[in-house]
């Protein structure tokens, strides 16, 4: 099913590699990392000497550093003059090329947020980062909080575009700030009688406090279009929906899951929604999902530092199958997210508090980092120590990558058209075809023809086989090639069509049935989905052609267009 992890930014792919393949052998050519305060980054050959160096003068590591194919890193960088203390204050972000020359410079930092931690390089060139931004104790009072009456620090999700050399504009972002609940007060805000109930929201008054949740691990999924991060303070890894807008982000609907920005998904601590279930995550850093031609590529992870039970001589990495469904996650209201431990854990040697994290690798080995420690070790499948190098100070991260990553640049994101019902990718080397978030087997020609409805996207390499890339996704709907006719779409009428915001249709045909209620724009984006109306709300979209599909559960499917005109 899965994916890119950030690290990797792209998927390592072909180059030296034996696709679940255990073996006692290092795989990839070099190591990365950055100690945090320090001022050079390093990556060390397969016998631990240092292979190349970038110095940065005076410009010290805040967390995270990764490398892009073709050798340009993107780092995190303590940035001078910050309002926000604790850490890892960042505050300012950098490309540097292989020759160690800065080539974006850019200071997201102002009295009212600063970026922290963990970034995510974007495969579009973006940058996203986590922030911290302030709240006021009038603002967190005004949310329903009734458990903390200060200033505040929650968390905001940011994704940066370079333009220039110091310069870039905020493309697209999340506020936790937005999902937020309280079954306290009926009469204070964003009240819920349960809270067992109201998953997909933040409890306001679970251990607030002015560094609250203090998120700290990025990574992205482009097959499903998600971003999964993970929070000491609330030990637990979250998942949200990045194919919304911004306006979509803060709302409840809208995106490929059709919840906006509310949690889609959240595992490791299930008290901290109500539910009943075992703790397995206790302080965690390094979220991240295992990536396509890696074994068990789709479960997700996280550097468990303390772990449950508690562990102080050793943190954790555990891993864990999702119960992913679509674009959305298998769950019983009221129940805690299956599953109910972890499918594998890596016992780490030592114990680190903090920071810290792994990367599973094709050959099935798994580079592991104790931060406090500076260790940085490999494992093979039977988790035996094959290489191990102790650098000096506080390591957060360490990532492996091959000659082949290092060498050549990533290809161009391809391009998904349609024409007369057959999908269609620029060209590369090869193709394989995913529809709403699931592999196609043997779809891996230039062109698919597509038999129903979904969102469609492509993965492809170029010559040179380092990584992955893929596209955005392309929604398609059999109406588009004249295929609409059957009983449901003959007993369904749109109107008023063209409509002024409000479109309605009558649904006696549908009566004591279950159906969905989906309306797509002109690319393919779900801005709305709703169950069992007759009645949808576009007054806040923009003018254009939509798509309103009706689905029947274990039944029919139509769907028809409409143009909003207001």
């Amino acid at each position: 099913m899965m994916m890119k992890t950030k690290h990797i930014f792209l998927i390592l792919v072909f180059c030296t590699i034996s696709f679940f393949t255990a073996s006692a052998q290092q795989w990839g050519d070099y190591t990365l990392y950055s100690g945090m305060n320090s001022t050079t980054t390093t990556l060390l050959d397969t016998l631990s000497a240092t292979y190349h160096t970038w110095n940065h003068g005076t410009k010290q590591t805040g967390y995270s550093t990764y490398l892009l194919p073709g050798g340009t890193l993107v780092r995190t960088v303590k940035a001078t003059g910050v309002s926000f203390t604790g850490g890892p204050i960042c505050g300012e972000i950098q490309k540097v090329d292989y020759a160690g020359n800065v080539t974006w410079d850019y200071v997201y930092s102002t009295t009212n947020y600063c970026t922290h931690h963990d970034l995510l390089p974007m495969p579009n060139g973006n940058v996203m980062v986590i922030a911290y931004e302030r709240k006021t104790a009038a603002e967190v009072t005004a949310a329903g909080c009734t458990s903390f009456a200060a200033e505040s620090w929650p968390e905001k999700i940011v994704e940066i575009m370079p333009t220039g050399a110091t310069t870039g504009t905020v493309v697209w972002e999340w506020h936790a700030w937005d999902h937020l609940m309280q079954s306290t007060s009926a009469s204070l805000a964003n009240y819920q009688s349960s809270i067992v109930n109201h998953p997909e929201l933040i409890n306001v008054n679970l251990m607030t406090q002015k560094d609250w949740m203090h998120m700290n691990g990025l990574d992205y999924n482009p097959i499903l279009d998600q971003v999964t991060f993970t929070c000491h303070n609330l030990s637990e890894q979250f998942i949200i929906d990045h194919s919304t807008t911004t306006a979509e982000a803060a709302g409840h609907t809208g995106g490929n899951s059709g919840k906006g920005g509310d949690l889609l998904y959240r595992w490791g601590k299930p008290g901290n929604y109500g539910a009943a279930g075992t703790q397995i995550l206790n302080v965690c850093h390094d979220a991240h999902w295992i990536p396509e031609g890696v074994p068990n590529a789709g479960n997700l992870v996280a550097f468990n530092n303390n772990g449950v039970p508690a562990s102080m001589t050793s943190s954790y990495v555990d891993s864990y199958t999702p119960p992913v469904n679509g674009y959305n996650y298998n769950l019983t209201l009221g129940s805690a997210y299956t599953p109910g431990t972890y499918s594998s854990r890596i016992t780490t040697t030592g114990h680190t508090s903090n920071m810290g994290n792994s990367q599973q690798l094709p050959n099935g080995n798994k580079l592991i980092c104790v931060a406090l420690t500076g260790l940085i070790y490999e494992v093979n499948p039977a988790n035996t120590t094959i290489w191990s190098y102790t650098a000096s100070g506080s390591i957060p991260q360490a990532f492996r990558y091959d000659a082949c990553y290092l060498n050549n640049p990533a290809p161009a994101i391809p391009t998904v058209t349609e024409n007369a019902g057959t999908l269609s990718s620029t060209s590369a080397t090869t193709y394989q075809w995913y529809m709403n978030g699931q592999l196609i087997a043997g779809a891996t020609s230039q062109t698919y023809t597509p038999t129903s409805d979904g969102i469609y996207l492509v993965r492809i390499t170029d010559a040179n086989g380092c990584v992955y890339e893929y596209s955005t996704g392309y929604h398609f709907t059999m109406s588009s090639i004249g295929i609409t006719e059957n009983a449901l779409s003959n007993n369904i009428s749109i109107y008023p069509n063209p409509s002024t915001g409000i479109v309605s249709f009558d649904n006696s045909y549908l009566s004591g049935k279950n159906y969905d209620v989906s309306v797509y724009d002109i690319v393919g984006k779900l801005i709305v989905k709703e169950k069992n109306t007759n009645k949808i709300n576009l007054l806040q979209q923009m003018n254009g052609v939509y798509f309103i599909t009706i689905a029947v559960e274990k039944g029919e499917t139509v769907t028809k267009k409409v143009s909003l005109l207001k």
